[in-house]
């Protein structure tokens, strides 16, 4: 039992990690490597000087439901992590992390659903989306997905024992 618990709480900090960095990085859309988008700048690179110019992005509709379903989705993916650790302490023996659980699925159906917008209308969001491609970011959330959802459902099936 006590490895399962260990394993958990790594898959759920694991998850929260990623989920991080795919909504912070700057890779969500790339063209022929000198430009580059993500959820909240697109950023293009200078040959003659070397550096990186971002500015902040286009703020569509589409964007902005982006922005905040993977925002939420960081949200209670740390509020589940909370959740689980107060439970952990104050639980009863033979309790159930249903809140854990449920937060952890909420989050996972929170990144679902952004990316899904982000595939969908990327057309939208993206000003030249015709020369380009996915960039890791974008990959690194549907990653995201099934583990928000795959530790939800563990968690809700996790029972505390001594």
């Amino acid at each position: 039992m006590a490895s399962l618990l260990m394993f958990v709480t790594l898959l759920h900090l694991i998850t929260l990690a990623v989920l991080f960095i795919a909504t912070m990085e700057k890779s969500w859309w790339v063209c022929d490597g000198t430009e580059s988008s993500d959820l909240w700048y697109n950023c293009r690179f200078d040959n003659e000087t070397e550096v990186w110019f971002c500015a902040t992005s286009k703020e569509t509709e589409w964007l902005q439901a982006v922005q905040v379903l993977m925002v939420l989705s960081v949200v209670f993916s740390s509020i589940s992590f909370l959740i689980f650790l107060g439970q952990l302490f104050t639980m009863s023996k033979g309790g159930l992390f249903y809140l854990t659980g449920v937060c952890q699925a909420f989050a996972g159906l929170n990144v679902f659903t952004a990316v899904l917008i982000y595939t969908l209308h990327n057309k939208e969001i993206v000003r030249d989306s015709s020369s380009g491609h996915f960039g890791y970011c974008f990959f690194l959330a549907w990653v995201c997905v099934p583990l928000l959802l795959c530790s939800g459902i563990m968690y809700i099936h996790l029972r505390k024992r001594e």
